[in-house]
């Protein structure tokens, strides 16, 4: 009886192997990746199996909501006078435009004005003072939501607000605030406003979810003024890592293309509560402010397409005189790496500006193994070195603009920053920079 035993559990054992080798190779992955799964599979199977079934899973195959509810979502919950455009995307955009339209249902909004914040502080200022003047819903939405007295002052701004009548909702991504007390958004909902953990997980540390994450930063007041960039809700993002200032980048975005926010917001709110919410209320008529086109570009498993891989592949393809990036981490899949490379080969002012000093030594080292080629290439690499450097963004061709808080590794991954593409003009670089 145990020799049988024995027999069926190697019978199951190996045919579990085979067959998650059928579904890595049948999985359209990249060669690059398929073939260590395979070895490590065949062998050290029983490693294998674990690392696999915590970290090779292809995560954007899983539904968080229907395509068709994504659509809704993203197109026909906007109003017409929303939707409509008053004057064509310039030419030297159009293709960058037609394909994220295409790829991700990302509306094109005339006449938004945008106010830049390079410090946690001048945008905390902001946003509270926008959030005291919230006559009907307040909108929130953070990777890191921390119970400290940067937190302490947005969660006190919310209840006041929410007992005031005005409709609060609030989502954090749960493995971004594991460290949160229960107490921290318990007492938001006591004071009346709606609060979710987004993709929430039991054991943070053991789950396949774990870095796929909502790394979005986000807040709507009144369908007429949005935030977004790179900047969560911590002391740290105000006072700085502790060796420096905290630079970085955050927008505050007016007119038409708060309703690019907007939708991004309730699609994440819909996906975590089941709940769609929807109406004039939340997309009003807006003033037009100037003649930029802003779009606002979830990432996201929604599509079927890399939607900000394929994006920033285009625009480097098609830049003919500069291309400007900031990032705190370098760790690029290698067509976009190839594509700069080629870029600055070809006489393109190729600059990458990164921390002299980043938060983790492992992705400091990790970055710095691929500027060697780069700069050989003709890269210009420039370190910032008053703090941290956690800006996310680009300029290409002082046409096209964009920010973010997609790391270059993650930018195909499921829950990114939404992508703030526009003709805006282009982010002054600090000036106590080092090129290497």
């Amino acid at each position: 009886m145990l020799q049988f035993l024995t027999y069926l559990f190697i019978a199951i054992y190996t045919a579990t192997v085979i067959g998650i080798i059928l579904v890595v190779i049948l999985g359209n992955r990249n060669p690059l990746k398929t073939i260590p799964w395979v070895v490590v599979l065949i062998f050290a199977p029983v490693v294998g199996l674990v690392f696999y079934f915590f970290f090779g899973q292809d995560l954007r195959r899983k539904r968080i909501i229907s395509r068709r509810t994504y659509k809704r979502l993203m197109v026909y919950a906007l109003p017409a006078h929303v939707r409509r455009s008053d004057a064509p995307v310039p030419a030297a955009c159009q293709s960058l435009s037609t394909l994220l339209t295409n790829t991700s249902q990302a509306v094109s909004f005339y006449g938004s004005r945008l106010t830049h914040y390079g410090d946690g502080a001048s945008k905390m200022t902001a946003l509270l003072e926008e959030i005291e003047k919230a006559r009907d819903h307040i909108h929130i939405l953070y990777y890191i939501f921390c119970d400290d007295e940067t937190g302490a002052r947005l969660q006190q701004a919310l209840i006041r607000k929410a007992k005031e009548g005005v409709k609060v909702r609030v989502l954090y991504d749960d493995v971004g605030c594991n460290g949160v007390k229960k107490e921290f958004f318990q007492q938001m909902r006591d004071a009346g406003a709606e609060v979710h953990a987004l993709l929430h997980v039991r054991f943070p540390m053991l789950t396949d979810r774990v870095n796929y994450r909502n790394h979005r930063k986000i807040a709507v007041i009144d369908g007429r003024v949005g935030f977004i960039g790179g900047m969560n809700i911590a002391d740290r993002y105000v006072e700085g890592p502790g060796w420096g200032v905290w630079r970085d980048t955050h927008f505050r975005i007016e007119g038409r293309g708060v309703a690019g926010l907007q939708v991004s917001f309730l699609s994440d709110w819909s996906a975590t509560t089941k709940q769609h919410v929807s109406g004039e209320a939340y997309f009003p008529p807006t003033e037009h402010f100037t003649n930029n086109i802003l779009q606002i570009v979830p990432g996201s498993p929604l599509g079927k397409w890399r939607t900000l891989l394929q994006a920033y592949s285009l625009a480097i393809s098609r830049a003919r005189r500069r291309i400007w990036i900031q990032t705190p981490y370098y760790l690029p899949p290698d067509v976009l790496n190839t594509a700069l490379q080629v870029a600055a080969l070809a006489g393109i002012d190729v600059r990458m500006m990164l921390p002299a000093r980043s938060d983790s030594k492992a992705i400091d080292y990790a970055s710095h193994s691929y500027l060697d080629d780069m700069v050989k290439a003709g890269v210009k690499i420039l370190f910032y070195r008053p703090g941290f450097l956690h800006s996310h963004g680009g300029d290409l061709h002082r046409r096209c603009g964009a920010v973010h808080a997609a790391r270059p590794r993650k930018m195909v991954q499921a829950t990114a920053q939404p992508q703030v593409r526009g003709v805006v003009p282009p982010t002054l670089l600090p000036a106590d920079v080092k090129c290497k």
